[in-house]
């Protein structure tokens, strides 16, 4: 009999062993989804040149052309609505909130240091860029995890030359 009930009991922790490595596993690959859509969000932002400012020499990003870009890029590649809110169909549950978007135009002295201490970010900009950080939480599937919620962080430079 006591053997049974030690059965069913490893099992048990067998289950709960297995549903934690999944969910940590998904976890990351959350993560990683989170980080390439801000990475391509900052990239396209920051490729919207100002064609006044580039007719006369200077490269300079059109501020918002490059915001439009940006929050259009990050809801296509999370499947969010205009509000963050993430669309029927989408990975996400919550909320995709933009704590912080900079622009760095060609007003500033480079290498630019770019630093947000509110959020633990430092970068340095050789040339203008734009940041973005963005608050995402992982939709757990167990609720093995506790919950997590990540700042998620990218920056871009306007490519040329």
């Amino acid at each position: 009999m006591y053997k049974l009930l030690l059965l069913l009991l490893m099992m048990g922790i067998w289950l709960w062993g297995g549903a934690l490595q999944i969910d940590e596993e998904m976890a990351v690959q959350a993560l990683f989804q989170g980080k390439h859509a801000v990475n391509r969000a900052v990239h396209a932002a920051a490729q919207q040149l100002d064609e006044a400012a580039l007719a006369a020499g200077r490269f300079r990003i059109d501020e918002k052309r490059a915001a439009e870009e940006a929050l259009r890029y990050l809801q296509a590649n999370l499947r969010l609505d205009a509000n963050g809110q993430p669309l029927p169909g989408s990975y996400w549950r919550d909320r995709v909130d933009v704590l912080a978007f900079e622009i760095v135009n060609a007003d500033r002295t480079f290498p630019y240091t770019y630093r947000n201490k509110q959020y633990g970010y430092e970068v340095t900009l050789q040339r203008p860029g734009v940041v973005m950080i963005i608050r995402l939480q992982y939709p757990r599937i167990f609720s093995v995890l506790e919950p997590i919620e990540w700042e998620v962080k990218g920056a871009a430079e306007l490519v040329y030359g």
